[in-house]
């Protein structure tokens, strides 16, 4: 899909070799990958760069386990990215997540922190070497006891319930104990496991740091009415990026918030664990999706909420654009413009609005930026408009 025969430009278009932390066809610029792109979809870009550098700031920060939410990004460059830069524990959820990960990170080690899995995950994951499970209930905890032969050598992980909180995404709709049950569940599953833990989510996309120091003191209030010793903690995902609209604190100050709420707890000397997925790879990715017709303020793209673009459609984030034209032309003024995508279906669009020039033209490509999380991971094939073209730049 790549024409490697365009006019020479000061410096080579294409880098010479693939990206060695990527495996990806790799380009210096945006300009290159669009100079030399012969196909007709869209285009996802991954930012090696950037993928490391926020895994350092996790490994250097955080205060315990970093373990990546592969649900967030699950290509294997992504993994591959985030095991060069020192990544070691990965968050999956199925099968398919767990010999993913194997297949490029054989030692990786793996917890399975989905609450709910069928008894042949849970096989499957036992003989995989999987060892650490969570739960919400008692259904769950004896299908996993039961899959995996009573073993001795279980890590298991009470999933809480959480009191509403301040993430833009609340999780604890679906999964998660209550208090009372948590309570139960601590007593009902220590005998049966070699280390119990309590594990959380404060919801997805978490503006406020206190959050995680209320649920820890929830997490302490349950131990303490269960009478249970456990071994370890669980502080889940919810670490921020800055959507337009959205502003979080600095992360350290996330990493400082939950150091604290565990010395404050009683926590200090526990494993700790934390489930990043959208701080580690969304300001790594991105779309470049061609408007193909321009009516008005409404630019029709090839790529939309059957691709990439969900969350901008049923979520209504503004993610950040920025255009890369054609052909040369002087800039003109910035203005809202609605997107829709390439399918049949009404419900395909994204209101925005995206400041982009008032002169954009079809042809013109826009980059959808900070898609690395949450946007090629639920990318369909609906109405056979889809692309399976994703290129490294190395900036």
């Amino acid at each position: 899909m790549f024409n490697t025969d365009y006019a020479p430009l000061a410096r080579p278009s294409i880098l010479p070799n693939t990206d060695n932390r990527s495996g990806l066809p790799a380009f210096a610029s945006i300009g290159d990958v669009l100079r030399s792109y012969e196909g007709d979809g869209a285009i996802f870009v991954l930012y090696p760069k950037k993928i490391a550098a926020a895994a350092r700031v996790f490994l250097n920060g955080f205060p315990g386990k970093v373990l990546y939410a592969v649900k967030a990004n699950p290509h294997p460059a992504v993994i591959k990215t985030l095991w060069i830069s020192g990544v070691r524990n990965f968050d999956v959820a199925s099968i398919r997540e767990i010999e993913l990960v194997q297949s490029i990170a054989p030692s990786a080690n793996l917890f399975l922190m989905h609450p709910v899995k069928s008894r042949a995950t849970i096989r499957q994951a036992y003989a995989a070497g999987v060892r650490d499970y969570s739960f919400d209930c008692a259904d769950e905890l004896y299908k996993i006891l039961e899959e995996t032969g009573y073993a001795q050598d279980l890590s298991l992980h009470v999933r809480l319930a959480l009191p509403k909180g301040d993430a833009v995404m609340p999780l604890s709709g679906k999964f998660g104990a209550s208090f009372e049950d948590a309570v139960e569940l601590l007593k009902l599953s220590r005998p049966h496991v070699r280390k119990l833990g309590v594990t959380f989510h404060v919801g997805s996309q978490c503006l406020n740091v206190e959050d995680y120091g209320r649920a820890l003191g929830w997490v302490r209030s349950i131990v303490d009415k269960a009478r249970i010793k456990i071994d370890s903690v669980d502080c889940g995902g919810g670490f921020p990026v800055a959507y337009p609209g959205m502003s979080p604190q600095p992360m350290d100050n996330y990493f400082n918030a939950i150091r604290k709420a565990l010395s404050e707890n009683g926590f200090g000397s526990l494993q700790v664990l934390g489930e990043p997925g959208r701080a580690l790879c969304a300001q790594g990715g991105s779309t470049l999706a061609r408007v193909e017709l321009r009516k008005g303020a409404d630019l029709y793209l090839n790529d939309g909420s059957y691709g990439s673009l969900f969350d901008a459609a049923q979520c209504a984030w503004k993610f950040p654009v920025q255009l890369h034209r054609a052909a040369p032309r002087e800039a003109g003024e910035s203005q809202p413009f609605r997107f829709f995508g390439p399918t049949c279906d009404s419900l395909d669009v994204m209101e925005g609005p995206f400041d982009l020039p008032s002169d954009i033209a079809e042809g013109d490509w826009v980059e959808v930026c900070h898609l690395g999380a949450y946007g090629q991971a639920l990318a369909s094939k609906f109405n056979g408009f889809f692309s399976e073209t994703t290129v490294a730049v190395m900036a």
